[in-house]
This record gives structure tokens, sequence and C-alpha cells, in this order.
């Protein structure tokens, strides 16, 4: 999602999630409680407030976006998982959180693919390594999923070499699969990722991903899904091509949305994020992702500060809020709730938790879904 910069135990879990004093999505950006006359609310929606989005899967204990970390997230009870898209050269979607693969696969350990390794700037970035878009469907199944921060995620590296990178019709397969099993619909999160790039390289996502929406049933205002990208234009492109709610997604408030940049917009985040900016979001999306600094910033130590309104300003203009992302390990957590000095150790994540869920948030991303899930079962429970 964000830019770079025992079985029975699980049921027991998600139900605890999901049970008294759970809070369903109006489909108007504000929670109503369950069984206060709302039943799963307008349009039918399904998803308890707050919800907890699993981001790239359950990625704090398998490698990301990859059918075993999305079927772990399922299992622990996550409300909805995520997938980020980006293309093949043969113009299919594959779920990987970047299109430079060299650090989510073992790409580099096949010699017939040496002469694929290539440098690119992506979105104002020089990157080196591999591609999606420089390989077939074909080629790219021949490769093997692996851990990306594997000096935090030591653990994780059991796995490598497990899975294949998934395509989305694939997730697409499982989600049926899995919502039959279960009697129950399985929600998706999904980002286009760098989409003013792959349309300049004929190589547009927002067609394609319509395409597979449609022939899945997933198109509609109460499809399971949501549309999410850093780029507003993409979710402009998708709500005329689809009808499932579109999440703007906002990175750090100096930052510019990168079709903004191409286009010689001058607004930042931080411009989005005001009332006005907030209007013009709600105008073709129902939702934001900020990141969580623009619902808490953190000081100049690292530890957290004074929330800001966008919480608040955001449900004025009847936009949901699912900020991004609350992980364990003490390297991503503020300052005041590290535990120790081990950067890879966890620290108090339920204590930050239960903080942003006190802003009023509508869900969270989080490489911990069964983390998140417990303190929101604590919180909701209050």
């Amino acid at each position: 999602m964000e830019q770079e910069q025992r079985p029975g135990r699980r049921t027991l879990l998600g139900a605890a999630a999901i049970g008294a004093g759970a809070m369903v999505w109006s489909g108007t950006g504000t929670a109503t409680a369950a069984g206060r006359g709302h039943g799963h609310g307008q349009h039918g929606r399904d998803l308890p407030v707050p919800t907890v989005v699993a981001h790239r899967g359950a990625s704090g204990y398998r490698p990301e976006h990859t059918l075993g970390a999305y079927q772990l997230a399922l299992d622990m009870g996550a409300h909805v998982i995520e997938q980020d898209l980006v293309p093949t050269k043969d113009g299919h979607l594959v779920c990987r959180h970047e299109n430079d693969i060299t650090g989510t696969t073992d790409v580099a350990s096949h010699p017939e693919f040496a002469d694929r390794k290539t440098t690119k700037t992506v979105d104002g970035a020089k990157l080196t390594g591999w591609f999606t878009e420089d390989f077939t469907l074909a080629e790219l199944k021949t490769l093997r999923a692996t851990e990306r921060i594997p000096g935090t995620r030591r653990q994780n590296t059991l796995y490598d070499g497990r899975w294949e990178v998934p395509t989305f019709a694939e997730v697409l397969e499982w989600a049926e699969r899995e919502g039959k099993r279960r009697g129950r619909r399985v929600w998706l999160h999904i980002e286009t990722k760098h989409p003013t790039y792959f349309r300049d390289i004929g190589l547009a996502l927002e067609p394609r991903l319509a395409k597979l929406l449609r022939a899945y049933g997933r198109h509609r205002h109460n499809s399971p899904n949501f549309v999410q990208s850093f780029e507003p234009s993409s979710i402009e492109r998708l709500s005329k091509l689809v009808s499932c709610p579109g999440v703007v997604l906002l990175s750090s408030a100096s930052s510019r949305p990168w079709d903004f940049v191409q286009a010689g917009d001058p607004r930042t985040v931080a411009d989005l994020v005001t009332p006005k900016g907030l209007a013009w979001i709600a105008r073709f999306a129902r939702g934001i992702g900020p990141d969580l600094s623009l619902v808490i910033p953190r000081d100049k130590s690292g530890k957290l500060g004074t929330p800001t309104t966008l919480v608040r300003d955001a449900h004025a203009k009847k936009l949901l809020v699912h900020p991004y992302t609350m992980r364990n390990e003490n390297t991503f957590l503020p300052l005041d709730f590290r535990k120790g000095t081990d950067p890879a150790a966890y620290g108090d994540a339920f204590g930050a938790l239960k903080l942003y869920f006190e802003q009023g948030i509508d869900g969270i991303f989080s490489d911990h879904p069964d983390t998140a899930l417990l303190a929101r079962a604590d919180f909701v429970g209050k």
C-alpha cells in the first residue's frame, strides 16, 4: 500500500472481532451501531467499523502479496484483504507492491533473466532492478516470492520460494471460493500502482481492472471491494468505469501525487486534507487512505503529537477514513510505543492502535491483522 519511503482459535478471533459492540459502515463514510435499526447499513454494506484491512495480506507473517499471506489474513479474521496491482508485459494484472520485483522475488537467482536487469525512472525515482512490465506472465510465473524486509522479519524467510506471484484473476477466484466456503463475502482493497507511468507505456491499469471486476460481478456500488490509488485521477477514471467505492490514498503532507506533478497541478497532500481539498475528493471518491502521520503527527523525536482534525473533517464530507500502516515492530512504531532497543522486536502495538481508534477512524491497514483485531475488540467492547 504505502509508497516506499490453530484454525479454531482463528475462528474465535474473527467472531470476537465482529461480535458484540461491532459497528458497520453505512456506506456514507460514517459508522452506525449494528442492531440499531441499520442492519448491515446502506447498500448492504457488511463491514464492521473500525475495519481491519490486512495490508498486502498478513505480511507480518508471510511474504507479502502471496496467496499464503492472503489466506492467513482471512483465517485470522481480517475484514478486508489488500492487493497492489501492476501489469506484465502482455497486459496481465499481478499482485506486487511495486513493479520493481528485485526485493520481492528470486529473480536475481535466475540466470536466464540476467539481461532483463535495467535502470528506469518511475514516478521521478531512478531504480535499478527487474520490472514486471518486462516479463510475460508465463515468465513471471517461473519466479517465486520472497520476503521484502528479511532483516526485520527473519522468520518470514522460512517461506521464501513457497508461492508464486499471483495474478489478480487468481485472487478473485480465491475470493469466490473462500466466500462460498465461509458463507460470506470476501472483501478486497485493490490499489492501482503508478497508473500514470503505466498509462504512458501503453499498459493502462484502470480498464484492465474494470474488466476483471465486471467479469466477477464486483463492479457494482455494493460489491465487496474498494479501489484505491495514490493518484486521484486514477480513482476519477475508475469512477466512470465501475461503481464500487474509490479511496484516495494520501502520503506525507508535503508530497504531491505523481499525476499532479505530471499535470502541473501545484497542490500537495496538505492541500488535499483541508476541507476544500476533501470536498474535491468527495466528488469522485468515497474515502481517503491517509498516512497515519496525517491523523496524528509525530514530533521531532518521533513521538506522537497532537491529533489533527482530518478524521472529523473527512467525515463532514461523508468520506470514510482508512489510514495506513500499523505494524508490530519497534522500527515502525512511534518512539513512545517502542520497547527495548531491538528494531525488529515487537513494541506496544496495542497502545498505539488504541490511540488511533480513539480518533474515530473507520478502519486501519495492518501487517499484523490478528493484533489489530484484538485491539479492535478491546476498543469496541468499552
